[in-house]
C-alpha cells in the first residue's frame, strides 16, 4: 500500500468514526448549546472543547515553522496568544455575573445599539470564513504541492467529511468529538516526540536552549501576541460562545485550564520546528520533519494535522449556525434546518479562498490588527460611554491597522529591525488610538452627566 493511500485511509477512517459516534440532534438546545439530556458541558467537556478549537491545524503548523525560525522563542511567541483565554474567561464571566448578559451580541445590542451588532458580525463573520480555508490547506499540503489535483482533491473530501459529522450533531458533535479529538492529539504529540528526544538522548535542552531572546529574533511577535491577547478573542466566536453554554464557574475554570493545556501543547509543537532548525531542514517544518523520520511519522503528523483541522472546522461551523439562526434572528425558536443551511453555505464560501493560494499566518496576524478597537470595548464593558465610542474604536481601529498594515511603514516608525518590526508597531499605534478614543468618550461623557 503506498504512502498516498495509507493517508487517505486515515482521513476517511477518523471522519467516519467521527460520524458515528456524534449525537444526532433534534432540538434547538442540543445543536446550538451541545446540551445533552437538559444537561450543560462539564468543565473536562468544555476545556477539552476549548483547547482543541484552538490547537488548529494552522496553529500548530504555524508554532513549528516559527520554532524552525526562532527556536523556543518562535513557539513562546505563538503561545502567547493562548493568553486569549484568560482574558475572554474573566470579561465572560464579569459580563454574565454583574451584567447578566446572554451572548456578546446581547451585550453589544444592550450598550450600543444595533449598528454595533452589524458592524461586530462583519468581522467575525470574516474571522469563521478564514477558518475554513486557513486549516483545509495545511491538509492538502500532506497530499501533493499546492495547485495540484490532489492538493484540491484533499481539501474538498476532507471538507466534506466533517461537514457531515456536524449537521447532524452541531454543537453537541462538536463537543463529543472535541473531547475525543484532544485525547488523540495528546497522544500523537507524545508520540511525535518520542521520535524526536531520543535523537538527543531524551534531553530537553537542545530545544529549551535554541533561539535568542532578542526583539529581532521573534521576541517581537511574543509582544504582537502580548498586545493582540487582549482583542483578539473576542471577534472569534469559536471561543466566546463556549463561554455562554455552562454555569459560570465551570466556564471560568474551564478557560483558565484551556489557556495553559493550549499554551503547553503549542511550545511542545514547535519542537518539531526546532528539531528541523537543529539538523538543517529546509521547507514547511511538520512535512519536513515527517520526511526525514520516513513513513511512520509522515502518517503521524498527516493525523494530528486532521485531528486539529476537523476540531476547528465544527466549531467554526457551529458558531456560524448560531450566529445565523440565534444571535441575528428574531425567531422565539431557533430553526435546526436554518443552522444546517448555514453551515453549508459557509463551507462553500469558506472552501473558495483554496483555489487563490493564500498564506496561512496572514488569517491570524492580519485578522489580529484590524479587531484592535474590540480591546477597550470589552475589557471595560461596564464603564457607561457615548454608542459612537463602538465606532470610533472598532471601525476607526480597523481603517487605522489597515492603512498602517497595507501601506509602506516609514523606517523610523518600526520598533527594532526584526521580521515582525512594522507589525508591532503598527499594533501599538493602532492599539493607542484605540485605548485614547474610548478614554476620551468616558472623559467627556463625565464631563457632560456631571
Amino acid at each position: 500500500m503506498t504512502i498516498t493511500l495509507l493517508q487517505w485511509a486515515l482521513v476517511l477512517a477518523s471522519s467516519i468514526t467521527l460520524f458515528f459516534v456524534s449525537p444526532l440532534s433534534r432540538t434547538a438546545p442540543e445543536f446550538f448549546k451541545g446540551a445533552r439530556k437538559e444537561r450543560t458541558p462539564n468543565t473536562v467537556f468544555l476545556t477539552s472543547s476549548l483547547v482543541i478549537s484552538w490547537l488548529f491545524a494552522k496553529s500548530i503548523t504555524n508554532a513549528a515553522n516559527l520554532g524552525q525560525s526562532f527556536g523556543l522563542v518562535g513557539g513562546v511567541a505563538y503561545a502567547g496568544y493562548y493568553l486569549s483565554f484568560l482574558v475572554a474567561g474573566f470579561v465572560i464571566v464579569s459580563m454574565r455575573n454583574k451584567g447578566g448578559y446572554r451572548s456578546i451580541h446581547h451585550f453589544l445590542e444592550s450598550k450600543f445599539g444595533g449598528s454595533a451588532v452589524v458592524v461586530f458580525t462583519f468581522l467575525i463573520i470574516i474571522r469563521l470564513y478564514n477558518e475554513i480555508w486557513s486549516n483545509t490547506i495545511v491538509i492538502g499540503s500532506y497530499f501533493g504541492a499546492q495547485g495540484t489535483t490532489d492538493y484540491y482533491v484533499a481539501i474538498l473530501v476532507f471538507t466534506l467529511l466533517t461537514l457531515a459529522y456536524t449537521l447532524k450533531g452541531g454543537m453537541s458533535s462538536s463537543i463529543m468529538t472535541d473531547v475525543i479529538q484532544l485525547t488523540l492529539f495528546v497522544v500523537l504529540l507524545t508520540v511525535i516526540l518520542g521520535f524526536i528526544l531520543p535523537q538527543y538522548g531524551g534531553s530537553l535542552t537542545p530545544f529549551l536552549g535554541s533561539g535568542h531572546w532578542e526583539l529581532s529574533q521573534g521576541v517581537d511577535l511574543l509582544l504582537v501576541a502580548l498586545v493582540q491577547c487582549f482583542s483578539y478573542p473576542f471577534h472569534d466566536p469559536v471561543l466566546t460562545d463556549r463561554g455562554f453554554i455552562s454555569d459560570t464557574r465551570t466556564t471560568l475554570k474551564a478557560y483558565l485550564w484551556a489557556g495553559a493545556i493550549g499554551a503547553l501543547c503549542i511550545i511542545f509543537f514547535s519542537f518539531v520546528g526546532i528539531f528541523a532548525k537543529l539538523n538543517a531542514l529546509t521547507g514547511e517544518a511538520p512535512v519536513a520533519v515527517a520526511r526525514y523520520f520516513g513513513v511512520a511519522m509522515l502518517l503521524l503528523m498527516n493525523l494530528i494535522m486532521v485531528t486539529s483541522a476537523s476540531s476547528t472546522l465544527d466549531s467554526a461551523m457551529a458558531s456560524f449556525s448560531k450566529l445565523i439562526s440565534i444571535d441575528l434572528s428574531k425567531a422565539v425558536v431557533p430553526s435546526v434546518t436554518k443552522g444546517r443551511w448555514a453551515m453549508v453555505a459557509l463551507t462553500v464560501l469558506g472552501t473558495i479562498p483554496v483555489f487563490f493560494d493564500p498564506a496561512i499566518l496572514s488569517a491570524t496576524t492580519i485578522s489580529g490588527t484590524l479587531v484592535l478597537g474590540l480591546a477597550p470595548i470589552f475589557l471595560f464593558w461596564n464603564i457607561p460611554v457615548p454608542r459612537l465610542t463602538f465606532h470610533l474604536s472598532v471601525v476607526g481601529g480597523l481603517v487605522l491597522g489597515g492603512l498602517l498594515t497595507f501601506l509602506p511603514l516609514p523606517d523610523a516608525w518600526r520598533v527594532g529591525d526584526g521580521k515582525y518590526g512594522s507589525l508591532l508597531s503598527v499594533n501599538l499605534i493602532t492599539s493607542g488610538y484605540c485605548f485614547l478614543v474610548f478614554a476620551t468618550s468616558t472623559f467627556f461623557r463625565r464631563r457632560t452627566h456631571d
